[in-house]
């Protein structure tokens, strides 16, 4: 039985806290600071996610014997060498790889020269610094646009622009490399614009063998029809219909099993998730990026589909016996929509009264930008909360999330209308490409 330390605070940490709720291996589950939705599934303790010692301390005082990491920043900045290298804390489990592992996520720039050096399908590109703007410049020209620039280090979602115009583009190159995304900037990755369709893939690992977990396409823009600014997330499905068994033989051949063989070649002891960012180009898999943890709002639609013992599962992760465990998938559909606040993922209010949860019977409500104010659930965040349904279509699942998504009230509640919409044509000729 295990006590469980969860880190986070979004609608990740509420799929993540409601999946360990269900395993018979847990025992305590405490989430590091938590939200109103996570505190009906274990204790939350307000601690910032990268106050180590804080941490520890909790750790020690709760028995703790697993560290599941949530977001990204703290893999990056080291939590887990600091967990493992510290004699009070080595006993326990840590799901989320070392900071040397962080750095596929960490830096674009180290991602990309990964992906070149195992032959893993990614687009052409280079990295310049504030010294050789020019030679970035200049590659900028040899390239058809749109552009794609990249900060090399994390920027809280925001450090990636796709211009269409070339001017814009080196001025947003100059603006980059001046000190626009602070220290994330000061190394840029131009690369070139890939055309396809999204999706993405995670898998487990404990650095040798692996489990591919359910995959999902996630929808960035704020506006129907991917119109308007990019967001964290406004919503995602699960399975991909375009993702046939063909294709995912290609990433699991290209993709999946040259990466794990590259931080075994480089000496990485990687125990977490990899979610890989994808490109379905003609058929083909390109990676855009590497994340070193679940997405949100990925894991609200990939959760749902999980039916094994997720605790479990991170025990293999932990004792490198992950090959001995199953991981079974439900076959049925999840479709997640985000409810946001009116004006992101640019300014909006805050404190807003939100009403109706309990009237949501058929879905699943995981809370992210939540508060309890005088006893009372308000808004404290651009992205709200998610409806995720299971359906045996998406279709179906899409009315139930919807349906769900008419009881919840709150002032300035905006959500898309379309997710899951452009999947359709894809269930409705699959006969025509299987």
């Amino acid at each position: 039985m295990h006590n469980v330390l969860l880190l986070g605070s979004g609608g990740r940490e509420h799929a993540l806290a409601w999946k360990l709720r269900q395993s018979k291996r847990l025992n305590k589950l405490c989430i590091a600071p938590g939200n109103p939705g996570t505190a009906s599934l274990g204790e939350n303790v307000d601690i910032a996610i990268n106050d180590f010692e804080t941490l520890k301390q909790l750790a020690l005082d709760k028995k703790i014997t697993m560290l599941v990491v949530g977001p990204e920043d703290p893999l990056v900045n080291g939590i887990t060498d600091f967990f493992n290298n510290d004699p009070d804390l080595a006993h326990i489990a840590v799901i989320g790889p070392n900071k040397r592992g962080a750095q596929l996520e960490g830096s674009k720039d180290v991602a990309k020269a990964f992906m070149k050096r195992y032959g893993i399908p990614t687009a052409r590109y280079q990295t310049f610094t504030a010294e050789t703007i020019n030679k970035g410049y200049a590659f900028l020209e040899s390239l058809e646009p749109p552009y794609v620039l990249k900060a090399d280090g994390l920027a809280a979602g925001k450090g990636v622009l796709i211009i269409d115009d070339i001017s814009e583009a080196e001025l947003q190159l100059h603006d980059m490399l001046n000190g626009k995304f602070g220290d994330a900037g000061k190394k840029v990755v131009i690369e070139e614009f890939l055309r396809g369709i999204e999706l993405s893939v995670f898998i487990l690992t404990d650095g040798e063998s692996y489990k591919i977990l359910p995959e999902a396409k996630d929808y960035k823009r704020i506006g129907d029809h991917d119109t308007g600014l990019n967001t964290g997330g406004m919503g995602a499905v699960s399975p991909v219909p375009f993702a046939t068994a063909p294709f995912m033989q290609k990433v699991e051949e290209r993709i999946i099993i040259p990466t794990i063989k590259g931080l075994q070649n480089e000496n990485i002891m990687y125990c977490g998730f990899i979610f890989i960012g994808l490109m379905n180009v003609g058929g083909n898999p390109y990676v855009v990026e590497y994340n070193v943890r679940m997405g949100d709002p990925e894991t609200e639609a990939v959760m749902p589909r999980l039916d094994g013992d997720l605790v479990d599962l991170f025990e293999g992760v932990s004792r490198h016996t992950l090959h001995e465990k199953t991981c079974k998938i439900n076959d049925r559909t999840a479709l997640t929509v985000v409810c946001a606040s009116e004006g992101y993922p640019e300014a909006y209010r805050k404190g807003m009264d939100i009403t109706g949860l309990d009237s949501v019977t058929d879905s699943l409500v995981f809370q992210s930008g939540t508060a309890m104010k005088d006893g009372q659930l308000v808004t404290a965040g651009g992205r709200v909360l998610a409806v995720t349904s299971l359906g045996h279509s998406i279709d179906e699942a899409q009315k139930t999330s919807y349906a769900g998504m008419k009881h919840i009230k709150y002032n300035g509640k905006y959500h898309r209308t379309d997710i899951g919409a452009d999947l359709s044509r894809y269930t409705e000729n699959s006969s025509a490409h299987d």
